[in-house]
């Protein structure tokens, strides 16, 4: 299936040639001895006005040709097209791995008595035959009905395999259209507005959300109207899913709050890792396939797919390699093992494009050196890489190389590193420092917003510089990043700089979304808070006041926005000496969160730590401490040991008992 807009080509070109013979008309009069002065002066007029109007009609058709010349290229370059360059349609597809699906690793010849090395039921060579699911069928109701389905699961939980399974039998006749990174999602989100039947294809949809790639406008403007039936199918690790929506902070959530709409127009289904009862059943009416067989015997520890994917057993790779090097008959790989650290902490910070092997060799030691260093005598640098990227069991590498430069690293081992990562364990600023120069705008973007998270203001600033203007950015989007990096610079302390920039993120606001509109009064309220940090604090008051009735009124008393507007116009009350005013707003805040994110949510933190400080401010010294003291303990738990808000709360305890040894109550 080709690309075009053939037919309006061929009904532009008709039309052209049509003015042509028109514009001949004084010429064919006078052949015919026609020569009325009145006939030959209209035909002249009108061969006048047509030559004119044709030029402008050529003039339009060479560009929308160009335009459609380069788009055609955009996609035939960024999407997944067949030999002769078409658009593939579902039927013609045969191997899944090319959207997406793991391939299976190749294994020893099963044990089980019912498995034959001569059963003609030969399965396809780089994936097993699909073994059902307990949400196919409502997976494929979804797709049959059109619009945006999103699949969320561990890693090798069998998403991608679901999904295709799904469309193939469900959307046969429907173009695929499959971008390869988030550059491509432009091009083929043009070709995707063109067509009736089709199905975009968004495997691992983190790498296509966010600043130049899918909107939430773009969702709505593809899937709306009933002339047509297109459907978004998405894919999505769980973990990944936390980490873009799961915010340690109502400001974080605020920086990450355009990716969260757009995923939240999505129909949602959960697949298990683990596969049910039902599902094994299913399995063991096909383990002739000596990988669904030995699947099956590990069944009680690991989901089907995740086994025949190979998952646990890179993992186990992975952590061996860690060992130090000291038994020459029996080498392990720790050099290896920090190199695939680093890809790994990348992934999670929001690098999702390949990555450079200079990067990976320019980062590795700090990871190497937290595990031992030179005691684990690791192995060059060449074997090092030789073993990272050497293919397992006969499918995927630790480390998949793109090109001679790139890699890109197993997804399964980011899955577990982010579900195991606890509270403590940061991303080094370091590493997210030293990923911006090679990374993409929208990468940037996100590896700002994670170092927002964690505590890196530096780095938040430096990302989202970085990222400047990004290709196909809205302006509302442009003055979100700005927003956001005015809060950074105000948390380090760069008021001025932190004023102006609010100011400015203001003023376009308003115009483009109005003086009430939820974002323009965020913006008023973040401005409230430098004004107060630069000790004009009736001025600061007066802001949080007008900031805090409009969110009231927009948005409702218990949204998240609101809260935090009043919980900061409580702060401000507490140092203009309004005590007493600050201690009941601060309850009541406390309260609202308790009930609606609980007494140990990071928001919720926040608030009781304000309210440690109003108490102690009323000399009322040892209701403060107990409040200080709970809170960082949660804090502790909750964002870890050496988060700034921990360390805030850490010190604030510190001055506490400091002055209660010199101020008794």
């Amino acid at each position: 299936m080709g690309f075009g807009r053939g037919s309006r080509w061929r009904r532009l070109a008709l039309a052209l040639t049509a003015l042509s013979g028109l514009a001949a008309a004084p010429a064919v009069l006078l052949a015919f001895d026609l020569t009325q002065p009145w006939a030959v002066a209209l035909a002249a007029i009108g061969s006048a006005m047509i030559v004119s109007g044709s030029a402008l009609w050529w003039e339009r058709a060479k560009r929308l040709a160009q335009y459609s010349d380069e788009q055609v290229l955009k996609v035939q370059d960024g999407c997944l097209v067949l030999a002769d360059g078409s658009l593939p349609r579902a039927s013609s597809m045969e191997d899944p791995v090319t959207l997406g699906v793991h391939p299976a690793g190749h294994r020893e010849q099963s044990t089980r008595s019912n498995v034959t090395r001569g059963d003609a039921r030969e399965q396809p060579r780089t994936v097993p035959v699909y073994i059902p699911r307990d949400v196919d069928d409502g997976l494929r109701e979804l797709l049959a009905r059109g619009g945006f389905v999103l699949v969320v699961g561990d890693s090798t939980a069998g998403k991608t395999r679901a999904s295709w399974e799904a469309v193939r039998a469900t959307l046969p006749e429907h173009t695929i259209i499959a971008p390869v990174d988030r550059d491509a999602v432009r091009a083929a989100l043009s070709v995707v507005a063109e067509r009736r039947r089709c199905v975009l294809w968004l495997d691992d949809v983190e790498g296509y959300l966010g600043k130049g790639g899918l909107r939430r406008n773009d969702v709505q403007r593809l899937i709306s109207g009933k002339d047509h039936h297109r459907v978004i199918v998405a894919t999505l690790r769980a973990a990944e899913e936390e980490r873009l929506t799961a915010h340690s902070t109502e400001e974080g959530r605020q920086a990450g709050k355009d990716v969260e709409e757009t995923l939240s127009q999505a129909h949602r289904i959960y697949l298990p890792r683990m596969f049910s009862a039902s599902e094994r059943e299913r399995a063991r009416a096909r383990d002739w396939d000596p990988r669904i067989a030995q699947a099956l015997d590990h069944a009680d520890d690991y989901g089907i797919a995740e086994y025949i994917a190979a998952g646990p057993e890179l993992l186990r790779d992975w952590q061996n390699a860690w060992s130090p090097n000291t038994e020459h008959g029996a080498p392990t790989h720790p050099r290896a093992a920090a190199l695939i650290s680093v890809a790994v902490e990348l992934r999670r910070a929001g690098h999702s494009a390949a990555i450079p092997r200079t990067l990976l060799e320019q980062l590795h030691e700090h990871y190497l050196s937290a595990h031992g260093g030179s005691r684990l005598r690791p192995e060059p640098l060449p074997a090092a890489w030789e073993w990272a990227t050497k293919p397992r069991r006969a499918t995927t590498a630790l480390l998949q190389p793109v090109d001679h430069e790139r890699v890109e690293v197993f997804d399964y081992l980011v899955d577990v590193a982010q579900r195991t990562a606890g509270p403590g364990h940061e991303i080094a600023a370091k590493v997210l420092l030293a990923a911006l120069p090679d990374c993409s705008p929208s990468d940037a973007d996100a590896i700002a917003t994670t170092a927002y998270d964690h505590g890196h203001f530096e780095v938040a600033v430096a990302g989202w510089q970085a990222a400047g203007v990004l290709p196909q950015e809205t302006a509302a989007e442009t003055l979100t990043r700005r927003n956001n990096l005015a809060r950074a610079l105000r948390k380090l302390g760069r008021l001025h700089e932190a004023e102006a920039e609010h100011r400015a993120v203001i003023a376009q606001r308003t115009r483009l979304l109005g003086p009430r509109h939820a974002d323009t009064l965020i913006s008023r309220d973040n401005l409230a808070n430098v004004i107060r940090d630069l000790g004009r604090l009736p001025e600061a008051e007066a802001e949080h006041g007008q900031a805090l009735a409009a969110l009231t009124d927009v948005l409702g008393p218990e949204h998240s926005f609101t809260l935090f507007s009043r919980d900061n116009r409580a702060t401000t009350l507490r140092l203009l000496g309004r005590l007493q005013e600050a201690e009941a707003e601060h309850r009541s805040v406390v309260r609202i969160r308790t009930r609606l994110l609980g007494l140990d949510h990071p928001d919720t933190l926040v608030s009781r730590d304000n309210l440690a400080a109003t108490l102690r401010d009323q000399k009322r010294y040892a209701e403060a401490a107990t409040e200080y003291e709970a809170v960082l303990h949660s804090r502790i738990r909750v964002l870890g040991e050496t988060h700034p808000y921990t360390a805030a709360t850490r010190a604030s305890l510190s001055a506490l008992r400091a002055q209660k040894n010199v101020s008794p109550e």
